[in-house]
């Protein structure tokens, strides 16, 4: 799933004369899937233009003025470089092609996709190769007999829940289904905490092939939805009396010899020690890029089961940075802050470089959280308390602006603030309506 490979499905249908178009496509600062449908004899030259401005269009599509867009020079071109591999599709005919922006000749600066290669770049720089495995979470509604949209009538579900009581209308098997076609290796699909909601778990690769096949599972699970009737929707919190849905971002990084460094003794390692610290040092400016909805602070807070207190601790859901080296093999770390309104690239690209910080930094490993972590907890800084202010955080943090690209960062500022301002003084149901479409 990554260039270079074509995995086997694509193989299989190129020879039985297989598809008629691409769908080439890439993922913007609002984590929109911009693409277009071409020819494939066409998708083969490897380069598709696109305007610019594509990254300066609101989710309401007004056109800001968005840094590094040429909003005021006539929306110039930018190509998207496409990538050797083609992905099976999940509509008739439909191969994917994923790659990377270029503006100007150079890496397009917004490009997320880029940014998350830097990313890794630095981690290879001191001799290790970042290994991601995301788990996202989702609520599905159904449509009333007035035609409203309403949670997913599952009266028999649970925690941890399978089969028809938590589903059933059968929308994890059609995902799953299209999933194994298009390649998109899941590890586990399984009820969430409350009815109508799923964990969605995508295996553990090489970083950029994990969020190639996050961006891509995350549009193919809400088109199938779509395909039923249904909606389902990755947006933090879209029930306000229910809980919310994350996007942890586990990973782990490997040595030239492919062996897992985080606990190679069983233990945390040096390594692993300076990037929970990072972690925990960066906290605030980090939710300004992995919380990026107004909605998002609605799951944002403490007693929760999700990233709000900067602090760590082994095997605790309720910490922010969750560790786990019980096995030598397997041991990760586990950043629980995200939601899945955020970029998958952009999000795994800011765990990895506040991580990578604190390891070029020596930052020393802070105290382990040892309380509940509900109503009792060591930590006292926790994210801030709505999207203004995380973006306010994020600006604060040179170094972490730094690392992400100065340019994107100012580019998501100036969209976040605009989107804060159209907000500000609506209800949550007018909130949530506002997202649910794109989320």
């Amino acid at each position: 799933m990554s260039a270079g490979r074509i995995n086997p499905g694509t193989k299989r249908a190129n020879k039985m004369g297989g598809s008629q178009r691409t769908r080439v496509l890439f993922s913007d600062l609002l984590n929109l899937p911009r693409g277009k449908y071409v020819p494939v004899d066409l998708a083969a030259k490897g380069q598709i233009g696109f305007a610019r401005g594509a990254f300066a269009t609101t989710y309401d599509r007004d056109l800001l003025a968005v840094p590094g867009t040429g909003t005021h020079d006539g929306l110039p071109d930018m190509q998207l470089h496409l990538d050797d591999a083609r992905h099976t599709g999940w509509q008739d005919g439909t191969e994917i092609a994923l790659g990377d922006l270029y503006a100007d000749g150079a890496p397009f600066a917004l490009c997320p996709r880029h940014t998350l290669k830097r990313a890794i770049a630095g981690w290879q720089d001191i001799g290790l190769t970042a290994m991601v495995g995301l788990e996202l979470e989702a609520f599905v509604f159904q449509r009333d007999a007035d035609g409203v949209f309403r949670p997913y009538d599952t009266p028999g579900a649970f925690v941890y829940g399978t089969g028809p009581q938590n589903d059933p209308a059968g929308l994890v098997d059609a995902i799953w289904t299209g999933a194994e076609a298009a390649g998109l290796q899941l590890e586990s699909v399984n009820g969430e905490y409350d009815n109508g909601q799923f964990e969605m778990t995508l295996r553990f690769d090489e970083a950029l092939k994990a969020c190639d096949s996050a961006f891509l599972f995350r549009l193919m699970a809400r088109e199938i939805a779509f395909g039923q009737g249904y909606i389902l929707t990755f947006m933090p919190k879209p029930i306000p009396e229910r809980g919310g849905s994350g996007l942890h971002v586990n990973f782990s990084f490997a040595d030239s010899n492919g062996q897992n460094m985080v606990a190679p003794d069983g233990v945390l390692s040096a390594a692993a020690s300076q990037a929970v610290a990072g972690l925990v040092h960066h906290h605030e400016a980090m939710a300004g890029l992995l919380a990026p909805t107004v909605n998002s602070y609605d799951r944002l807070g403490p007693g929760s089961m999700a990233g709000y207190w900067a602090n760590w601790a082994e095997d605790h859901r309720l910490v922010t940075t969750r560790t786990s080296t019980d096995s030598p093999a397997s041991a990760r770390l586990e950043h629980r802050m995200a939601d899945s309104s955020a970029n998958p690239y952009l999000a795994v690209a800011t765990v990895l470089q506040a991580a990578l910080s604190g390891v070029r930094a020596g930052l020393p490993l802070p105290r382990a959280e040892d309380l509940d972590g509900l109503e009792n907890v060591r930590a006292t800084r926790h994210a801030p308390a709505s999207l203004r202010r995380a973006l306010d955080a994020l600006e604060k943090d040179k170094a972490l602006v730094a690392a992400i690209g100065p340019l994107l960062v100012e580019a998501h500022l100036v969209l976040k603030r605009d989107e804060v301002k159209r907000l500000n003084g609506r209800s949550k149901e007018d909130i949530r309506d506002y997202y649910i479409p794109f989320i």
